[in-house]
């Protein structure tokens, strides 16, 4: 038997074969060391990726900012109004009061000292209602002489008053409330209105 190590044809044909295939596993390997080409477009790829997490994550941040703020705003709004259908009773209340009040003549209520005990208890408990209301933000609204508002005060009458200008509240038969910035009853008037034999006023243009 040949020992291949002694046999100079063989080892030359070995060294050649390996010769060979070396160039052809090289050009299997890739390359270690990216192209410039290469490392900018991956940088570019990475950039573009970090921007838009970051926009999704602002994104995510934005909206629990504004959950957290409407969930603020519907506490506060439920804490300021949470007495509006026990406010409207009480106003009621306060309705009778008053016309108790001015049930009682001016000039009678000293001439009886049981009158005059039960005006000043009722003058009072208006007192001490009003007071509570200002805790609670409820604010009466007397319209006299103020411009007819519709959105606070509404018509039950006109009355014709040259000394007025029509649309001016001129009587309040029942007055209104707010609580805070909003409307809890409006208020019953009466308006002026331009008397019938009156002629209305012209607007001269001052614009030509």
């Amino acid at each position: 038997m040949t020992d291949p190590q002694n046999n100079p044809s063989s080892v030359e044909a070995q060294s050649a074969a390996a010769s060979d295939a070396a160039p052809d596993e090289a050009a299997r390997e890739p390359s270690a060391t990216p192209t410039p080409a290469e490392s900018d477009a991956r940088i570019a790829e990475l950039e573009a990726k970090v921007a838009e997490l970051r926009d999704q994550t602002l994104r995510a941040l934005a909206d629990a900012e504004n959950t957290r703020r409407r969930a603020q705003r519907e506490r506060e709004d439920t804490a300021k109004y949470a007495v509006v259908s026990f406010a409207k009773e009480l106003v009621t209340v306060a309705d009778n009061l008053r016309r108790a009040l001015d049930a009682v003549p001016a000039d009678q209520r000293d001439a009886n000292d049981l009158i005059k005990t039960l005006v000043v208890g009722i003058e009072a408990t208006e007192r001490q209602l009003i007071a509570a209301f200002d805790r609670v933000g409820i604010v009466r609204q007397e319209p006299l002489g103020e411009p007819f508002d519709p959105n606070f005060h509404q018509v039950m009458f006109e009355i014709e008053d040259a000394g007025k200008a029509p649309g001016t509240v001129v009587q309040v038969m029942q007055p209104g409330y707010k609580i805070h910035d909003r409307l809890l009853r409006e208020a019953l008037v009466g308006v002026a209105k331009r008397p019938s034999g009156e002629a209305p006023v012209r607007q001269v243009d001052t614009t030509a």
